[in-house]
C-alpha cells in the first residue's frame, strides 16, 4: 500500500470516470459504507463462535486466521471507499451488491476449515468462492476508479489476489483428499499462513498504483467505526451467551462487567488515540500520509481488532459458570481458553494501542506507559485466573481497564487539550 507515487490531499479532485464522485478532504462517512460495515456485526459474531466452538487453541488460532484475512478485505475497501465517495453511483451499486455476497461469506465463516458433520466438504469451497467474487467485485470498482493503468500495475492488484485464493481453494480441498487428520490440519494452517502472507506482503513490496489518503477525516472516521463494531461483538458475545440462561445475580453482575471493560477499551481509543490519528494524518505530506494509514490503521488495527474478538470469546465463557454458581462470590473458574482469551486479548488491544500511538506521533509518547503497564498486569494476572471464579476475573479485568483509562485520562491532559485544539483548527 505504500508506492512511492502515491497521491494526497493535494490532488483533492481526481479526474474520475462517469458514475464516480470523487472524494475531498472534508468527505465523511456514508450511509452505504454504514451499511457495508453492518455485515461485519455479523462477521466477527461468527469468528467468536468458530473460535469456542472448537473449545481448543486450534479453533482460536482459525478465528484469527479468517479474521486477518476478513480485515484485509474490509481494510481493501476502506482505501477504495477514501478514493471515491460511496454514496455516489456506481460506488454505491458495487458496495450494495457486495454485502450479501459479504454476509454469505460470514454466513460460512464457521465451516471455513471442514464441514461440520455429515455436510461433505462442499462449505469451505463456498467460503473460497464467495471470497473471490467479493475481491472481484472491488478489483473491478478500484481498476474503474483509476486513471488508464499499466500492466504491471494491474498484475500488483490482481495477481496477490489470485495467488491467496488459490491457496485457500488448496487449504478448502484438503478435507476430502483422503490424506490423515494431522496433514489436513497444520497443511491448512500453513496454506492460510502462506495466503495471508502473499496479500499483506504484497501491499508493502509491491508498487500500488495510486494509493491515496484523500480525507483523513473519512478515514479515521471508518476505522473509528469499524472499532465500535468489534466492541458491539463484545456485548453480543454475553447477551447471547447468556440469552438462554436463567437470571442470576451472578449473570447481572458478570454482563454489566462486560459493559464497564467495552467503555473502558472505547475510552482509550476514542479519548486520544482518534484524536492523534486524524492529527497525525492532516499535518503528513502525501505520501508520508498513505504510509502512516497503511501502518497505523491497515496493519495495527488488525492487532486491536484481535484483541477485541479475543475477548469477546473469552467472555462467552462466563454466563454459564456464574449462573452455576450459588452466588456471585463463589462459582468455577474460567477454563484455559477463556481466561487467555479473555485477558490476552485486552492485553493485546493495550499493546497495539501503544504501538499506534508511537507510530503516529511523538507527541504523545508519555501517555502510553499505562497501557504497557495495564497489559504487563494483565498478563501477570494470568496465573491467578484459574484459582478465581470466573465472576472475579471479570472484575478484575474491569478494574485494570477502568485504572488504566482513568490514568491515560490524567495524564494526557495537556496533550489532550493541544490535540483538540489543532483538530479543530484544521
Amino acid at each position: 500500500m505504500g508506492d512511492p507515487r502515491a497521491v494526497g490531499p493535494d490532488r483533492l479532485a481526481p479526474p474520475l470516470r462517469p458514475g464516480l464522485r470523487p472524494v475531498e478532504e472534508r468527505t465523511r462517512v456514508t450511509t452505504a459504507e454504514l451499511f457495508f460495515d453492518v455485515v461485519f456485526v455479523f462477521a466477527f459474531i461468527q469468528v467468536t463462535t468458530l473460535m469456542t466452538s472448537e473449545a481448543s487453541a486450534l479453533g482460536v488460532l482459525h478465528g484469527l486466521l479468517v479474521l486477518t484475512m476478513l480485515w484485509w478485505t474490509w481494510s481493501l475497501f476502506a482505501w477504495l471507499g477514501n478514493r471515491v465517495r460511496g454514496s455516489y453511483g456506481l460506488s454505491r451499486l458495487v458496495l450494495l451488491v457486495t454485502a450479501p455476497v459479504m454476509f454469505v461469506l460470514a454466513v460460512n465463516t464457521r465451516e471455513a476449515f471442514s464441514d461440520f458433520p455429515g455436510g461433505g466438504h462442499a462449505t469451505p469451497v463456498v467460503f473460497v468462492a464467495t471470497f473471490f467474487v467479493v475481491r472481484l467485485l472491488y478489483l473491478a470498482l478500484r481498476i474503474y476508479a483509476s486513471d488508464p493503468l499499466r500492466g504491471r500495475d494491474v498484475a500488483a492488484l490482481l495477481a496477490p489476489m489470485l495467488l491467496a485464493t488459490l491457496l485457500l481453494l488448496f487449504s478448502a480441498l484438503l478435507p476430502g483428499s483422503g490424506l490423515d487428520e494431522a496433514t489436513v490440519r497444520y497443511g491448512q494452517v500453513a496454506l492460510w499462513v502462506l495466503a495471508i502472507a502473499v496479500e499483506y506482503g504484497a501491499a508493502l513490496l509491491l508498487p500500488v498504483p495510486e494509493r491515496a489518503v484523500f480525507s483523513a477525516g473519512h478515514w479515521t472516521e471508518r476505522h473509528s467505526l469499524i472499532v465500535i463494531v468489534a466492541l458491539g461483538e463484545v456485548l453480543v458475545a454475553v447477551g447471547i451467551a447468556g440469552a438462554d440462561i436463567p437470571n442470576s445475580r451472578g449473570l447481572i453482575f458478570t454482563s454489566a462487567l462486560a459493559v464497564v471493560v467495552a467503555g473502558a477499551l472505547e475510552w482509550i481509543y476514542f479519548d486520544i488515540s482518534a484524536l492523534v490519528g486524524e492529527h497525525a494524518l492532516r499535518r503528513a505530506d502525501p505520501r508520508h500520509r498513505v504510509t502512516l494509514a497503511r501502518d497505523a490503521y491497515s496493519y495495527l488495527h488488525l492487532p486491536m481488532i484481535a484483541g477485541i474478538i479475543l475477548l469477546a470469546a473469552g467472555l462467552k465463557h462466563t454466563p454459564a459458570l456464574v449462573t452455576a454458581a450459588p452466588s456471585y462470590r463463589l462459582g468455577a473458574p474460567l477454563d484455559d481458553l477463556g481466561r487467555y482469551a479473555m485477558y490476552g486479548g485486552v492485553a493485546l488491544y493495550l499493546l497495539a494501542h501503544a504501538a499506534f500511538q508511537v507510530r503516529l506521533s511523538r507527541l504523545v509518547l508519555p501517555v502510553v506507559w499505562p497501557r504497557l503497564v495495564g497489559a504487563a498486569v494483565l498478563l501477570a494476572l494470568l496465573p491467578v485466573t484459574g484459582r478465581i471464579s470466573a465472576s472475579r476475573s471479570v472484575a478484575w479485568l474491569a478494574l485494570i481497564c477502568v485504572v488504566t483509562a482513568i490514568t491515560e485520562f490524567v495524564v494526557s491532559r495537556g496533550q489532550r487539550r493541544r490535540l483538540r485544539a489543532a483538530v479543530a483548527t484544521e
